[in-house]
């Protein structure tokens, strides 16, 4: 770098390893930058043009007098096999003339570039480590609030995408009105939403047209409809993938699994081909959700860090059950966690679960609290009638309706675009990548918190393990469903028998009220027994069950 030179541009570009939380922040990147500023202010021909981008992309350039260039861990194989460079570590900065091309000059890394400003300038950077921390922070904030700007200004010339699969469903007639309500994307995103199914619901769908324009709407641009699969999702910001109808005939729950795999790879294709390169996809419904969300990342890998799968409706009917007993408002009940297979295997945790505004002799602020398990004193009532009632739920089907499936995807979408509430605990069902125990590569329901547009796993909570045992249990019926579903197993064998952890629970469970977790138990070999063939407009009956916390039955 020579001072003077005004007819040349030098870049450093930042990219960093993307963390746990989902944030690009990098101290390093923050003290190189303070020390481009500098010169840049002391030399009249030093030039800086500061450019940033997506954290999983480009956290931020600076352009100014030669090029120095700074990436990601990721990206340093291929730059440097590309300049036939040695370099192991990140970041890695080179210099190019960008008057002139050529191959880059490499300086090395982040060290380098301090001793390079010091030799030719005789500037360094005495910064302490707090104090890049703190840029830092400030970098990472200033990139997202620039990053919404934009996508603001972008929807008030293009409005944003939704599709939503299904369409027929009864939960997209009630998701309908809370999408143009302006509550999930905001009043100032106007949205085009897309309603895609087969042709025989065409019909249908063009009166659900007719009636959702009749809402005239503020944020609603247009409604459609899609029934040729070439066209589907295309230009998708964000897809919301229901319960698919089907007329095919199932008569074990292997086929049930290994009927979800041709849509599934049909709507990967499709999303990978059609669909914009940052839509977000949302998972939500009664059957195989965690099966569908794995196949869906498999046949769409590109988007596979965007794909979830919706939790809350388990945690709604746990909250609705619990508050009718301590004669309270749903709401008021927080931080219930689920885990595991969301339409299947799962605990409802209540170890951290905790009730506002409860009317009781202990009365406190807004914001005081009590933990669940200290006001349910009669264990009898969880064992006995807390299950008598979701097993109610499921036998006269009333259990996950379309309003619940509805509020639930919409309250997930409003949560994974403007953050969940402060202090809150989430469930989600998203891919495993080793945390708590559970194996990577399954798709499963655990504990996260929304911010920044993305999520983040609370593997900090305290008191959250579960035992061996029944997370063995919970993740090999999700393991054995993916196996089954793709060919690679014949068979779907249940982990123990029913009768066996129906024995167990009482002694492993209800020993310690503060360890309290309900076991969702979908007995396959009874489920299997009970598996007919439904179709799309016959009434579908609900398996028996032997349960501790019921939520879906097996049905397509």
């Amino acid at each position: 770098m020579t001072r003077g030179i005004g007819d040349t541009t030098e870049l450093i570009r930042a990219m960093f390893d993307r963390v746990s939380q989902g944030r690009a922040d990098c101290p390093y990147y923050a003290k190189t930058e303070l020390l481009a500023d500098y010169l840049q202010k002391n030399l009249p021909d030093f030039r800086i043009h500061k450019i940033t981008q997506r954290p999983e992309v480009w956290e931020a350039e600076l352009i100014y007098d030669f090029t120095w260039n700074i990436i990601q861990q990721d990206w340093l194989k291929d730059v440097c096999e590309k300049n036939k460079w040695s370099h192991k570590n990140s970041p890695i900065i080179w210099r190019e003339l960008l008057d002139r091309g050529g191959k880059g000059l490499l300086l090395g890394g982040y060290n380098e570039f301090l001793e390079h400003a010091q030799l030719y300038y005789d500037v360094t950077s005495s910064m302490t480590t707090e104090l890049m921390m703190v840029i830092a922070q400030e970098n990472l904030g200033a990139h997202i609030q620039k990053e919404q700007e934009e996508e603001g200004l972008k929807t008030c010339i293009n409005p944003l995408q939704v599709w939503i699969t299904s369409a027929s469903a009864p939960a997209c007639y009630n998701l309908i009105p809370i999408l143009t309500s302006g509550e999930v994307f905001g009043m100032h995103t106007e949205i085009s939403i897309t309603l895609f199914d087969n042709k025989q619901a065409e019909e249908y769908l063009k009166s659900l047209v007719m009636e959702t324009q009749d809402l005239a709407s503020p944020v609603l641009r247009s409604v459609s409809i899609c029934t040729k699969v070439e066209e589907a999702f295309c230009q998708a910001h964000v897809i919301v993938v229901l319960d698919d109808s089907t007329d095919k005939e199932v008569f074990t729950l292997e086929d049930c699994l290994r009927s979800r795999v041709p849509l599934c790879r049909l709507y990967g294709y499709l999303i990978e081909k059609n669909a914009h390169e940052s839509v977000r996809v949302i998972v939500g419904g009664k059957t195989f959700v965690n099966l569908k969300t794995v196949l869906l990342m498999r046949y769409a890998p590109r988007i596979a860090h965007n794909i979830i799968a919706v939790a809350l409706g388990v945690e709604g009917e746990a909250k609705a059950i619990l508050a009718r007993k301590l004669k309270t408002t749903p709401s008021y009940i927080k931080d219930v966690i689920i885990w595991g297979n969301i339409s299947g295997n799962n605990y409802v945790d209540l170890r951290k679960t905790r009730v506002y505004r409860y009317e009781s002799a202990i009365w406190g602020p807004l914001h005081y609290s009590r933990p669940l398990l200290n006001l349910i004193f009669d264990s009898e009532w969880i064992k006995r009638e807390f299950v008598a009632t979701l097993k109610n739920l499921t036998a006269t089907g009333r259990q996950f309706g379309g309003i619940l499936a509805a509020h639930s995807i919409a309250t997930t979408l409003k949560y994974w675009y403007h953050g969940s509430p402060p202090g809150e605990i989430v469930s989600l069902g998203i891919l495993s990548e080793g945390q708590f125990g559970i194996p990577k590569g399954i798709v499963f329901s655990m504990p996260v918190k929304f911010e920044n547009g993305t999520w983040v796993v609370l593997t900090d909570l305290k008191d959250t393990e579960i035992s061996e045992q029944i997370m063995t249990r919970m993740t090999s019926d999700l393991i054995q469903e993916k196996l089954v579903a793709l060919g690679d197993k014949i068979h779907f064998q249940p982990y123990q028998s029913a009768a066996y952890f129906l024995n167990q629970i009482p002694q492993t469970t209800f020993e310690k009220p503060q360890s309290l977790e309900f076991l969702n138990d979908r007995v396959c070999s009874v489920a299997q027994a009970e598996v007919q063939w439904y179709s799309h407009s016959s009434l579908q009956p609900q398996p028996p069950r032997l349960v501790i916390l019921s939520t879906q039955p097996l049905r397509l």
